[in-house]
C-alpha cells in the first residue's frame, strides 16, 4: 500500500513513518499542510492519505474535501489529536473513511491503514461510541429526511446499503447478495449517490437513522 503522510510536525511524520513503513506499506510521500497535501495526492496519486486535521492555512478537512472530490481519490484516514464530536463529523462529512487519535497503538494504526485501503470503514472505539451518541440523540426530523432518502433506493440499493451499515466488505456483500464484487461496487455508487453520502460511514450513518437495517 502506497501511502502519503500529511502533518504539520515533521517530528509526527518521522514517528508515522517509522511505526507504518515496513513490507506492507510504503510510504511514497509527505506534506506539511493541507496545500501541499492536495497538491501531493494528485502527484502521486498513493493508495491510502493518512490526514492530521490540525494545520495552517488549509486544514485537513479542506483538504480531505478537496482530495475526495476529484475522480479515483484516495480514501482517507484521519489521524488526529482532536478528540471531538465536532471533529470526527466534519472529517466524515468532508468524505474521510476512517478516524483515528494519534495515540492508537501501531498495529491499530496499520490495521486502519489496511481498511480504508480495502474501503473499508475504520473508526476507533471512541469515534464509534461518540457516534452511536450522536444518532441517539438526534430528533424525529433527522429519522424523517433519512427515511425520505432511503425511499429513492431501488429494492437492491437497500439491500446492499443494510449489508454497509453492517460493516460487510465488498467481497462479503457479493458472497451473501449473490453479486459480483464489481456490480456491488456499482450499486454502492448509485447508493452513494442516491443518500448524498460520500463514504460508507455516512450510508451506515443513513440508514441506521432511517431504521432500515432493523427491517
Amino acid at each position: 500500500m502506497r501511502v502519503l503522510i500529511v502533518d504539520d510536525d515533521p517530528m509526527v511524520r518521522r514517528g508515522v513513518r517509522l511505526l507504518v513503513e515496513g513490507e506492507a506499506v510504503e510510504v511514497v510521500g509527505e506534506a506539511g499542510d493541507g496545500e501541499e497535501a492536495v497538491r501531493r495526492a494528485a502527484e502521486l496519486a498513493p493508495d491510502v492519505v493518512v490526514m492530521d486535521l490540525r494545520m495552517p492555512g488549509t486544514d485537513g478537512v479542506a483538504a480531505t474535501e478537496r482530495i475526495r472530490s476529484r475522480p479515483g481519490a484516495p480514501p482517507v484516514l484521519v489521524l488526529t489529536t482532536l478528540d471531538s464530536d465536532r471533529s470526527l463529523v466534519r472529517a466524515l462529512r468532508a468524505g474521510a473513511s476512517g478516524f483515528l487519535l494519534k495515540d492508537a497503538p501501531p498495529d491499530e494504526l496499520v490495521d486502519a491503514i489496511t481498511a480504508v485501503h480495502e474501503r473499508r470503514t475504520s473508526l476507533s472505539d471512541a469515534a464509534a461510541r461518540r457516534l452511536v451518541r450522536i444518532a441517539v440523540g438526534e430528533d424525529d426530523g433527522r429519522r424523517r429526511a433519512a427515511r425520505e432518502r432511503v425511499a429513492l433506493l431501488s429494492d437492491r440499493e437497500r439491500e446492499v446499503a443494510v449489508a454497509v451499515s453492517r460493516g460487510l466488505s465488498n467481497t462479503e456483500i457479493a458472497e451473501a447478495l449473490f453479486m459480483s464484487v464489481s456490480n456491488v461496487k456499482a450499486v454502492i455508487g448509485r447508493v452513494m449517490s442516491k443518500l448524498d453520502a460520500p463514504n460508507r460511514v455516512l450510508v451506515a450513518n443513513t440508514v441506521r437513522d432511517a431504521r432500515l437495517d432493523e427491517g
